[in-house]
């Protein structure tokens, strides 16, 4: 196969967080996808074509650093894969990957240009999948094709009443696992008061703390019995300070903002966390999403991918979460779509998995061309 049609799709899908009274915020800036400053989720996703009309679907990270992920594959990412022979087996598309690195090294280890190899990767494992006519899942060894969510909810603005009404809502529809992104201990301690006690409560700070600080909060939460505590120091590779709030009581998880594979596996021999996140459209798509996951294994450190996509990012995580054990579960936004772009939304508990080979991933053209803020085709 060959590498002959390239397109490059960055959109942005509005979407209903539930909120009880509208934010005064919408209009502002967010730097983070689960700010309330948000009214609609961007998605820059990468399509691939062969001359053998297989196509596969990538996603990048970039959220609203988009434009300068979208500049490098639309750009001299895409050209790069232009053309590339494929054989379509996973040594294959791990030599591609590999040549593919090496051309972009000076760029450094993430950051938009790795975010942009990520889709990249993802891409050509869809398109091999689909040459093998297997759903991915099937093709990196997983038997269930049913998975599980946990619902991860975006901010709301530390409010103690609405943080504990919108997770009294996620459990109500049936999620027994809930991740807030709230940094106030009022909030926090208001949505564990609001859930029942076997529904799981995890939180997302999104590095706010110093490392006293840090170790104060771990302290004062501790009857919350949180499932886990993510990123809570700044900045967010400072290993040695999350290494210091292990054995607090609280599990301490990170590893999505690692710069790259190697700075995530800086995390398992540090040892800086009892849960590994790593994320698949920012650290090098499947390929080092699975050599991640198996480093985790090998080292004994629980892996739990992160998750904050609703495009083939999504999917992509959904087919690797598969192959893992039945206690891990797939980090899911909890939103509403106006539209649902695929299959696998809109948000439910459960999640089966589509026995079509490759991601199962194929947004409607017409989908793509109404939420469309840029478009780049190469050829």
């Amino acid at each position: 196969m060959k590498i002959t049609h390239i397109e490059v799709w960055r959109i942005a899908m509005p979407f209903d967080a539930g909120r009880r009274n509208a934010s005064p915020a919408l209009s502002g800036d967010a730097y983070n996808a689960a700010s309330p400053a948000l009214a609609k989720m961007e998605s820059l996703l990468l399509k691939l074509t062969t001359d053998s009309g297989l196509s596969g679907w990538g996603e990048a990270f970039g959220h609203l650093c988009n434009p300068a992920s979208y500049a490098a594959l639309a750009g001299s990412v895409g050209r790069y894969f232009l053309g590339a022979e494929l054989d379509g087996q996973p040594a294959g598309i791990a030599a591609l990957m590999t040549r593919a690195k090496q051309a972009f090294h000076g760029f450094g280890a993430t950051g938009p240009m790795m975010y942009a190899l990520s889709a990249a990767d993802t891409a050509l494992w869809d398109l091999s999948a689909k040459q093998a006519g297997q759903p991915l899942y099937r093709l990196l060894g997983a038997q269930r094709s049913t998975i599980e969510a946990y619902a991860s909810l975006p901010s709301y603005d530390n409010d103690p009443s609405e943080v504990a009404w919108q997770a009294a809502r996620a459990a109500k529809a049936g999620f027994r696992k809930i991740k807030l992104h709230e940094t106030s201990p009022e909030a926090i301690r208001a949505a564990r008061d609001a859930l029942p006690s076997e529904v799981e409560l995890m939180v997302d700070v999104n590095c706010p703390w110093t490392r006293k600080q840090a170790a104060q909060i771990v302290d004062e939460l501790a009857d919350t019995r949180l499932g886990w505590l993510e990123e809570p120091i700044w900045p967010p590779d400072d290993l040695e300070g999350l290494a210091g709030l292990r054995g607090k009581g609280t599990r301490i998880a990170a590893g999505e903002n690692a710069s790259g594979l190697n700075g995530l596996l800086t995390h398992l021999q540090s040892p800086a966390v009892d849960i590994l996140q790593p994320s698949v459209a920012k650290i090098g798509g499947v390929s080092a999403m699975l050599e991640a996951l198996g480093k985790a294994r090998e080292a004994g450190v629980l892996a739990i991918p992160h998750c904050f996509y609703y495009g083939a990012g999504l999917c992509a995580t959904a087919h690797l979460v598969a192959t893992l054990g039945a206690d891990i579960l797939l980090e899911l936004p909890f939103l509403e779509w106006r539209e649902n772009l695929h299959p696998f939304l809109p948000v439910r508990p459960v999640v089966s998995l589509p026995d079509t080979p490759g991601l199962g991933f194929g947004p409607d053209d017409g989908m793509l061309e109404a939420w469309k803020v840029d478009h780049a085709v190469l050829c």
